[in-house]
């Protein structure tokens, strides 16, 4: 029971403090708003674009052969929120272009095959091949994070390169000449990644793709890369 002596002080608690905690309790839902980097990103469903770099290796009979090319990337965050357990998150479509495109495979040497049951020796091309590659399909999830900062994601995707030399390395010397591996290869990958805000529309990029290289037959041949590890770094704009 408030006793008369404590009624004005109340009312005065009630009049004075208790409507100032209001605009303060505002600037703290605002300030938090801004600090959820992530949650901008989703709920403006943001186009993004920047550049990159990548370095890999081939796994197992291509562990010999190493990549480095850069590019940018443009993408489009196109659906809201999709609830689908632990899998809840987002569907985003992107492409990338590289312009420099470089894998490292070993200088021409002397190699033994066998044909029909009988070993023989040729000479195997090698040395640096280089070209362009476009991946104009990159289908990718952003999973519904609590993070303000971090963004995972999973994707697939699938490219095309070109090489000027045949590529990867024949048994046929100079290269070009007809009946070996091609200029044009494939590359369906996939991996995941994450997106680490460092500023309101700003994102460094750490991805990892597992990705297979071949001609689809295209040469004579099809020897192809059938595994490689691609690490890629980024640096994105979020609009």
């Amino acid at each position: 029971m408030i006793r008369k002596s404590s009624l004005p002080i109340a009312l005065f608690f009630l009049t004075v403090f208790v409507p100032a905690q209001a605009p303060i309790a505002h600037a703290q839902k605002s300030q938090t708003a801004q600090d959820d980097l992530v949650a901008q990103v989703r709920e403006h469903r943001s186009w993004e674009y920047g550049p990159f770099v990548n370095w890999g290796t081939g796994v197992g009979n291509r562990d010999t052969f190493k990549f480095f090319f850069t590019g940018v990337e443009l993408g489009k965050v196109l659906t809201p929120v999709l609830h689908a357990g632990i899998l809840t998150g987002q569907f985003q479509l992107a492409g990338n272009i590289i312009p420099f495109w470089q894998a490292y495979t070993p200088p021409p040497h002397i190699q033994t095959f066998t044909y029909l049951g009988q070993p023989f020796q040729a000479q195997v091309g090698g040395g640096t091949y280089t070209g362009v590659s476009l991946t104009p399909v990159i289908f990718r999830w952003n999973f519904l994070t609590h993070s303000r900062r971090f963004q995972p994601w999973f994707q697939a995707a699938g490219g095309l390169i070109y090489t000027t030399h045949k590529f990867p390395p024949d048994q046929l010397i100079p290269h070009g000449t007809p009946g070996g591996t091609s200029v044009f290869n494939f590359s369906p990958q996939g991996g995941g990644g994450v997106h680490y805000f460092i500023r309101p529309g700003r994102s460094i990029d750490l991805g990892v793709n597992g990705v297979h290289i071949s001609s689809a037959s295209l040469g004579d041949r099809n020897p192809g890369v059938n595994a490689s590890i691609q690490v890629q770094v980024g640096y994105t704009f979020w609009r």
